[in-house]
């Protein structure tokens, strides 16, 4: 039976502005032992180096074998280190700012001006766009239409990856599934390949032909890069437009702050909707210090932590511009996760969401005509919003 911790905000209590945490109790692809109930206990088990991967379906891959390299967001201890290294300068707010925010805000300015054009548009679409351009260039999948890139990943990880009984339905989903990723690689990934073996250009599928990836491991890659950096940024953006779209003053004290102030605000509303919402780990059998039992799977409930009264104060479950947060907890909280696994594109994500919302926010007569279809990934156990319609005068 599943143990939990401590408690946090209940659902639907007065005082709680998230939209998304009732979802989230629909859980993912690992049934857990233990359950996380505050910031401190989540914080330690990952931070811990001796636990392991869980969840997106991780240890299914990881039972592959030695055949195949391991993505980066599989591995662990010195190799993990070295890895993360090598692909940290790619991420890095320098390279953001000096490589990527030109992008940024030139796509925005694209996609606007055609809402602006065409006066109606869904939301979740405009930010699909934005968050595969941008990511595509990170990674280097820029060899392909990126309308078809943007289609391809949509439908991929908008799957049911949960097993079935039945076995003529798990045939049909393995046999869906394989199509979708043989898509898109030989429309997506391999054009990338051959592209960089011509010429060289400095983004992550060069990096990976220089350390002797084959096409098969640069597909495990990208995928793992589509799901961090395409599929949860487009979530956000989605959210954080919702909120502000309902919320006038919430909204104002968006546009009136500087970038900082812009970006502390996103934080709040992403510590209060975090996208991914359990973080898995599987505790070692031989692991005796991990704050949960020897060889438990434990699910790392990420909403939990970010309501913790002791590490956010009051109103916990409310959405509070300008709260103070200590930097020890951190303004969004464990949304971007914690230890070794921190979610390197931070910063990405948070500027390019920033650069968007702030363009499309001063729309003149901006209206949200339909609020998104929230529904839940038990793959990324995350939130997916859909058919948000929006017009303008």
């Amino acid at each position: 039976m599943e143990a939990r911790l401590s408690g946090a905000c209940p659902f639907h209590r007065k005082g709680d502005d998230r939209k998304s945490a009732a979802a989230s109790s629909a859980g993912g692809t690992v049934d857990p032992d233990v359950r996380t109930g505050n910031f401190a206990q989540a914080r330690a088990i990952l931070r811990n180096q001796n636990v392991r991967q869980a969840g997106f379906l991780a240890e299914q891959v990881g039972r592959i074998g030695s055949a195949t390299r391991q993505p980066i967001l599989f591995l662990e201890g010195e190799a993990h280190r070295v890895q993360r290294s090598a692909t940290a300068r790619f991420f890095t707010p320098r390279i953001v700012t000096t490589h990527y925010r030109e992008l940024m805000v030139e796509l925005s300015d694209q996609l606007i001006s055609r809402f602006k054009k065409e006066k109606t548009g869904f939301l979740d679409q405009l930010s699909l766009e934005l968050a595969v351009a941008v990511a595509s260039h990170i990674v280097g999948l820029t060899d392909s239409d990126p309308k078809g890139l943007a289609r391809r990943l949509d439908v991929f990880f908008t799957g049911d990856f949960r097993a079935h009984p039945n076995k003529v339905t798990s045939l049909i989903k393995f046999v869906q599934a394989q199509y979708r990723v043989l898509s898109f690689y030989y429309h997506d990934v391999a054009p990338a390949i051959r592209a960089r073996r011509k010429q060289r250009r400095d983004d992550v599928i060069s990096h990976l032909i220089d350390e002797g990836y084959n096409g098969r491991e640069i597909l495990t890659e990208c995928l793992v890069y589509g799901a961090a950096g395409m599929a949860t940024t487009r979530e956000f953006i989605v959210m954080a437009a919702w909120h502000m779209l309902e919320r006038e003053e919430v909204k104002t004290a968006f546009l009136a702050a500087d970038e900082k102030g812009k970006i502390a605000l996103l934080e709040e509303l992403l510590r209060l909707e975090p996208v991914v919402g359990y973080l898995y780990r599987r505790v070692p059998a031989e692991e005796t210090g991990a704050d949960a039992p020897p060889g438990a799977a434990v699910a790392v409930d990420v909403r939990a932590a970010n309501t913790d009264m002791a590490a956010f104060g009051e109103r916990p479950c409310e959405l509070v511009p300008g709260r103070e947060v200590s930097a020890k907890y951190g303004n969004a909280g464990l949304s971007f996760g914690d230890g070794e696994h921190r979610c390197p594109g931070a910063q990405v994500a948070l500027q390019e969401s920033c650069i968007f919302l702030e363009q499309l926010l001063q729309v003149p007569g901006l209206k949200l005509d339909r609020a998104p279809t929230l529904t839940w990934n038990p793959l990324v156990t995350g939130y997916e919003l859909r058919n948000a319609a929006i017009s303008c005068d």
